[in-house]
């Protein structure tokens, strides 16, 4: 019997994923080409690929972190890098942190029976509603006025008769301020995406292993932990793109050692010189969501078909 032949799918649809790949790539190609070539290359209307390839601009925007001072620059005029290292160091610890705690909060709030559980899982979403502009002023007075180690007393005084100065050391204008404001923002909406994933898990399965021997701990983190592994990914792309282009909070508690790249754009956005350094600051700002999203993606699918094997 011959089998059924198979539809034929239409061309448009084909037309359509071209389009649709097209403009999400193409305006990436695009940044990058332009990040290339010279400004005369970019401003004489040839246009192309037909160019000469060039790391001047790159140079140019990363001249504070080289181990070598590039030949075409009289002096390192923009920070970029120091503001790069800033945002990877901010985005990856408040991720991880965000993950760390949110993946246990979510455990207890779908495995534990407490009074009043139900509630505390509503309000930790209503507190992610609030917009993140209501915050400024309260965190900005606290970071730099409650929270500091006064110069009186304890640390404070310490640090004052150690290392000078008035003694205050507070949250504001440290990495570890930013981190917990980011931290603190994002906590809750993690908490909500790996509840879903947590009751997924059979309960079954955190018997067997109770059964085996293992405590509370090992099965959380054997058991259970494994089996949400898409829920992380997805999580962690989140939190990691909210604290790598935020810049509301971060222009209010950073200081010039700890500012983020968003900072450093808006901020010095009359001093970089030429289209060509524009572009490549563009792209280095690009290229930590892309492959973070890239790998984070990846675990989503293998978490998703791990399982998919008949044995």
């Amino acid at each position: 019997m011959a089998s059924a032949a198979r539809p034929r799918a239409n061309p448009a649809f084909y037309a359509l994923i071209a389009l649709l790949i097209f403009m999400s790539i193409g305006p990436v190609l695009l940044l990058l080409v332009n990040s290339l070539k010279l400004d005369v290359d970019i401003t004489s209307g040839a246009g192309g690929l037909l160019f000469m390839p060039t790391i001047r601009n790159y140079e140019t925007a990363l001249c504070d972190i080289l181990w070598y001072e590039p030949e075409h620059l009289r002096f390192c005029q923009i920070r970029f890098g120091g503001a790069f290292v800033n945002s990877i160091i901010i985005a990856l610890v408040s991720t991880a942190l965000t993950l760390v705690m949110g993946c246990m909060a979510a455990y207890a709030l779908v495995r534990f029976r407490f009074m009043g559980r139900d509630s505390l899982s509503l309000s930790t979403l209503a507190v992610r509603m609030i917009p993140p502009a209501v915050l400024l002023v309260p965190v900005f007075g606290l970071w730099n006025n409650a929270f500091c180690l006064d110069n009186d007393y304890g640390l404070g005084a310490w640090w004052r008769d150690t290392f000078g100065g008035r003694g205050d050391v507070c949250l504001a204008g440290t990495h570890g301020g930013i981190i917990l404001i980011y931290v603190a923002m994002n906590l809750p909406f993690v908490i909500w995406i790996l509840q879903s994933f947590i009751v997924q898990v059979p309960r079954s399965l955190e018997e067997a292993a109770r059964v085996d021997g293992a405590g509370p701990f090992q099965t959380f983190f054997i058991v259970v932990l494994p089996l949400i592994k898409p829920g992380l990914a997805a999580a962690s792309i989140f939190t990691f793109r909210i604290a790598w282009n935020e810049y509301l909070l971060a222009s209010a508690l950073a200081d010039r050692d700890t500012m983020t790249v968003p900072i450093l754009i808006v901020n010095n956005a009359s001093e970089f010189d030429g289209l060509g350094t524009i572009f490549a600051t563009g792209m280095l700002l690009a290229i930590p969501p892309i492959l973070f999203t890239l790998f984070a993606s990846r675990q989503i699918i293998t978490g998703m078909t791990a399982g998919a094997v008949k044995g």
